[in-house]
C-alpha cells in the first residue's frame, strides 16, 4: 500500500512506505473460518506471506539467499544487523564467516536496510522477505509442538517482538541523541515545528523500551523523568502504563508494548519537513534515532503546506499515530437502501379530514424518514441486494405501516423547536446498571446489570406475558381473529421480567427491531439472544475468549455485531453459531459497535482511540479515523447515512464525513466522559449523555449544513475546525445526580434518556 506520492518519492522512502503494507486496513478478513487471517504478523507490522517458508529454513536456496544478504549488511557496515540475521537464521559461524566485513552500528533486524539511499530496492525487498521468513523459522525451531506462525496465531511471538530493541548503542548517548534533535525541532522554523514535534513521543518510547531491554535501568529510568515531561497531554494515561517497564522481565507479555511494537507510528508530514529532518540527521550522522525512524514508524509525506498545530492536535490522539491516507480512500456507500413499496390504509378520521387528498400527504413522511424512491438514483447507495437480508414477515409490514402513520405526527425539531426530554431513572440500582435499552416503538425498556441479569419493563400500560404451555397451546382456535392475544398466558402478566443466564456482569444489550428478541453480552464471554415470547434463552453464542464490552442488531434484524477484550468484532446471524465474519485491526479493546443505517457497514469504537468503519460484504476496514483523545463509548450515524457522531472519556463529541473520511465538527461542553450519543428521527438534533449528569443538545442540521469538504483536505488532512461549539450548542439540561447511559428519540421525537440514579 503506497503512499499516494510515492511514485516521486527517493529509494529509501519508497522501500519505507512499500513496507509498510497490513498494520491497518488491509490486516482484517472475511472469513471466520480462515484463522491464519488473523494472526498479526511477526516482522513488527510486515506481511507473514500467509506463513510461507514459516519451517523452511534449511533449503539450499534459502540459504544462498540468507548468504547473500548478510554480503549485503556487511558491505554497508551493518555488522549487527548480520549478528542478529545470523543468530534468528540459526547460521553457524563458520557459514557466516564466509562473507567477511567490518562493523558497524545498525538497527533491528532489517530496521536499516533502507538507510543507504543509493541501494537496490529488490535488494531491500529481499532483505524483508528473509528477516520475516528467518524470525519465524526461528520460532518454529524453537518451539516445534506449537502451529506455524501465521498460520492460526493470533498473537504475534514475544521473542521476535521483542528483539528489535537488542540494540548495542552507548546508553549514554540516548540522552545526547534525544537532546539534540529537541534543540534542533525547537530552532527550525514555525511552520515545520509542529509537525517535526509529531516524531518526539514515538522516538520516546522507543529509546526508553531499547534502554530498558538492554538491561540499562538507571538510564532508563533518568532518561523517562528528563523526557516524559515534554510529550503531549493526551499520552498521560500510556505514559504511566509506559512507567512501569522498568525492567526486562516487565515487557513479556505486556500488551500496551507488544501492540506499540508490531504496528508502526504512523506520522503524517510534509515532504519539505520531512527532509529538513532527514538531511538533520544524516549530518549528525544519527543512526541511532534514524534507524528506529526506519523500524518503528510510518511516515505518510504529501506534498503541500505544512499542517498547524492545531490541525495536528485535532488529528492526533491514538495509540498509533494518524490514519495512512490509503486507508480512508476506498469507496462508502453511505446511501439509504430503498424501502419497499407498503400500502398505508387511512384512518376513517384521515379520510373525513382530508377526504381523497390524503394519500400524497400520508406517502410524503414515509419518503421523508424512511428512504424514498429518489434513493435508487443515489450513487451512494449500496445495491439492493448486496448482502442477503431477511424478508418482511406480516408483522414487520404492519410495524412499518405505523411507524408510517406516526412520521406524520413527528414533531420538527429545530433551533426554535427542541425536544420534550423524558428521563428514566434506575433507583437503588448502587452503581450496577451497565446498560440500557429502548425498543423502536419505545414500549420496552431493558437493563444490564453487574449481577449478571437482565431486566425488561413494559413502558406502556400493557403488561409482559409469557405464551402459554404447549399443552395449552393446543387448545386454542388457531383460525380465530384473536389467536396473538390467546395464546399469551394471562397468569404470567407482569410489569417486568428478569433474564438469568449469564455468569458476569452484563455490558451491552440490544432489542431486535421487530421487538421479538434480546441481545445480551458479557464478562462471561459469551453474547446471548433471548426470547421476549417466552422471556428464555434461545442461544448462548461463544466465539470471544474474554469479556464482550457491546452488542447490536442490525437496523434489519437478523445480523448482529459483537465486540470486546479480545480486540476482534465479529459478525453474526441469529441462527448461525459461528460468527460470518471477524473484523480484526484495532490495538486494543472494541468498547462499542453500530451498523450503519443501511446495514452494509459497521462501525466500532476502541481504547486504542480510534473508530474503524468495516464492509460487512468483504470484511474490509474502510475509514480508521482519529482524533480522540480516550477511549471511544458512543457512537451514532445521522439518519440519512452520509455522517457519523463519536463520544469517548476525553468529553468531546467528534462529528464525521463518512464518504471523506475526515473530521468535520468538534463539539466541546461535556467535563465527564460520553457513554451516549442519538440524532433526532429527521437528524436535525443530535442529543449526547455524559457521566457529568447532563444531556446535551446540539444543532447537527446547522453543523452538517455549514460544511464544506474537497478532495486536497480529505487528501492532505489540512482539517478546518470552526470553533463553534457554543454557537451549536442548544441546551444543557441537569440531573440530579443520575449519569445517562442510553438516549432514544421516540418516532415522534420525544427524547428519552434513562441512568442509574447515584445517590
Amino acid at each position: 500500500m503506497a503512499a499516494s506520492q510515492s511514485g516521486q518519492l527517493d529509494a529509501e522512502e519508497e522501500r519505507d512506505i512499500k513496507s509498510e503494507t497490513s498494520s491497518d486496513g488491509s490486516r482484517n478478513n472475511s472469513s471466520s473460518n480462515d484463522g491464519g487471517s488473523l494472526s498479526a504478523s511477526p516482522g513488527g507490522g510486515k506481511p507473514s506471506s500467509g506463513g510461507a517458508g514459516a519451517g523452511g529454513g534449511g533449503s539450499t536456496e534459502e540459504q544462498r539467499t540468507l548468504l547473500a544478504v548478510l554480503q549485503f549488511l556487511r558491505k554497508n557496515n551493518l555488522s549487527e544487523s548480520v549478528e542478529i540475521l545470523r543468530r534468528e537464521a540459526g547460521l553457524s559461524d563458520e557459514e557466516a564467516e564466509d562473507q567477511k566485513g567490518s562493523g558497524g552500528s545498525g538497527g533491528g533486524t532489517g530496521g536499516s536496510g533502507a538507510k543507504d539511499p543509493e541501494g537496490s530496492g529488490e535488494a531491500g525487498s529481499l532483505l524483508r522477505r528473509v528477516s520475516a521468513a528467518s524470525s519465524a523459522a526461528a520460532v518454529a525451531a524453537a518451539a516445534p509442538t506449537t502451529s506455524r506462525v501465521g498460520a492460526g496465531d493470533d498473537r504475534p511471538d514475544v521473542n521476535v517482538v521483542l528483539s528489535a530493541y537488542s540494540q548495542q548503542g552507548d546508553p549514554a548517548l540516548y540522552d545526547v541523541y534525544y537532546s539534540g534533535l529537541k534543540k534542533f525541532i525547537e530552532s527550525v522554523l514555525d511552520c515545520h515545528r509542529a509537525e517535526l514535534s509529531q516524531v518526539f513521543y514515538p522516538l520516546f518510547v522507543h529509546m526508553y523500551l531499547e534502554l530498558v531491554y538492554n538491561n540499562h535501568e538507571s538510564e532508563s529510568k533518568a532518561f523517562f523523568e528528563k523526557f516524559s515531561g515534554d510529550q503531549e497531554c493526551y499520552y498521560g494515561d500510556d505514559l504511566r502504563i509506559l512507567s512501569g517497564l522498568s525492567k526486562k522481565e516487565h515487557m513479556r507479555g505486556n500488551e500496551t508494548l507488544l501492540d506499540f511494537r508490531t504496528s508502526k507510528f504512523v506520522l503524517r508530514i510534509s515532504r519539505d519537513s520531512y527532509q529538513l529532518l532527514k538531511r538533520h540527521l544524516q549530518e549528525r550522522q544519527n543512526n541511532q534515532i534514524w534507524n528506529i525512524i526506519q523500524e518503528h514508524l510510518y511516515i505518510d509525506i504529501f506534498d503541500g503546506m505544512p499542517r498547524s498545530k492545531s490541525q495536528i492536535d485535532a488529528m492526533s490522539g491514538s495509540l498509533a499515530g494518524e490514519a495512512k491516507r490509503e486507508a480512508n480512500k476506498a469507496k462508502v456507500f453511505y446511501g439509504l437502501l430503498k424501502e419497499p413499496e407498503i400500502e398505508v390504509p387511512l384512518d376513517d378520521e384521515d379520510e373525513e379530514a382530508e377526504n381523497e387528498e390524503g394519500k400524497p400527504k400520508k406517502k410524503k413522511p414515509k419518503k421523508d424518514s424512511m428512504g424514498s424512491k429518489s434513493k435508487k438514483q443515489d450513487p451512494n447507495a449500496p445495491q439492493q441486494n448486496r448482502i442477503p437480508l431477511p424478508e418482511l414477515k406480516d408483522s414487520d409490514k404492519l410495524d412499518k405501516i405505523m411507524n408510517i402513520k406516526e412520521a406524520t405526527k413527528r414533531v420538527r425539531l429545530g433551533r426554535d423547536n427542541l425536544p420534550s426530554i423524558c428521563f428514566y431513572s434506575f433507583l437503588n440500582a448502587y452503581q450496577g446498571l451497565t446498560a440500557v435499552d429502548f425498543t423502536d416503538d419505545s414500549s420496552l425498556i431493558a437493563g444490564g446489570y453487574a449481577d449478571s441479569t437482565v431486566r425488561v419493563w413494559s413502558v406502556t400500560p400493557k403488561k409482559l406475558r409469557r405464551v402459554k404451555s404447549a399443552a395449552d397451546l393446543g387448545l386454542i382456535d388457531k383460525e380465530s381473529d384473536d389467536v396473538l392475544e390467546r395464546i399469551m398466558d394471562e397468569k404470567t402478566a407482569s410489569e417486568s421480567k428478569i433474564l438469568h443466564g449469564h455468569s458476569g456482569p452484563v455490558y451491552g444489550i440490544s432489542f431486535s427491531p421487530d421487538r421479538n428478541y434480546l441481545l445480551s453480552c458479557s464478562e462471561d464471554g459469551t453474547v446471548r439472544l433471548w426470547s421476549l415470547q417466552t422471556f428464555t434463552c434461545l442461544v448462548a453464542y461463544k466465539g470471544h475468549n474474554y469479556p464482550v464490552w457491546d452488542a447490536q442488531f442490525s437496523p434489519y434484524g437478523y445480523y448482529f455485531i459483537s465486540g470486546g477484550h479480545d480486540r476482534v468484532a465479529r459478525l453474526w446471524a441469529t441462527d448461525h453459531y459461528q460468527p460470518l465474519r471477524m473484523f480484526a485491526g484495532h490495538l486494543a479493546d472494541i468498547t462499542c459497535t453500530r451498523f450503519h443505517p443501511n446495514a452494509n457497514y459497521v462501525a466500532t469504537g476502541s481504547s486504542d482511540r480510534t473508530i474503524r468503519l468495516w464492509d460487512v460484504l468483504t470484511g474490509n476496514c474502510v475509514r480508521i479515523l482519529t482524533g480522540h483523545k480516550g477511549p471511544i463509548n458512543a457512537l451514532a450515524f445521522s439518519p440519512n447515512g452520509k455522517f457519523m457522531a463519536s463520544g469517548a472519556t476525553d468529553g468531546r463529541v467528534l462529528l464525521w464525513d463518512i464518504g471523506h473520511g475526515i473530521m468535520i465538527g468538534d463539539l466541546k461542553g461535556h467535563t465527564d466522559a460520553i457513554y451516549s450519543l442519538k440524532f433526532s428521527r429527521d437528524g436535525e438534533i443530535l442529543a449526547s449523555g455524559s457521566m457529568d449528569n447532563t444531556v446535551r443538545l446540539w444543532d447537527a442540521s446547522k453543523a452538517f449544513d455549514d460544511l464544506e469538504t474537497d478532495d486536497f483536505t480529505a487528501t492532505t488532512g489540512h482539517i478546518h475546525l470552526p470553533e463553534n461549539s457554543q454557537e451549536l450548542l442548544l441546551g444543557t439540561y441537569m440531573t440530579k445526580s443520575t449519569p445517562v447511559v442510553h438516549l432514544h428519540f421516540t418516532r415522534r421525537n420525544l427524547l428519552l434518556a434513562a441512568g442509574a440514579y447515584n445517590p
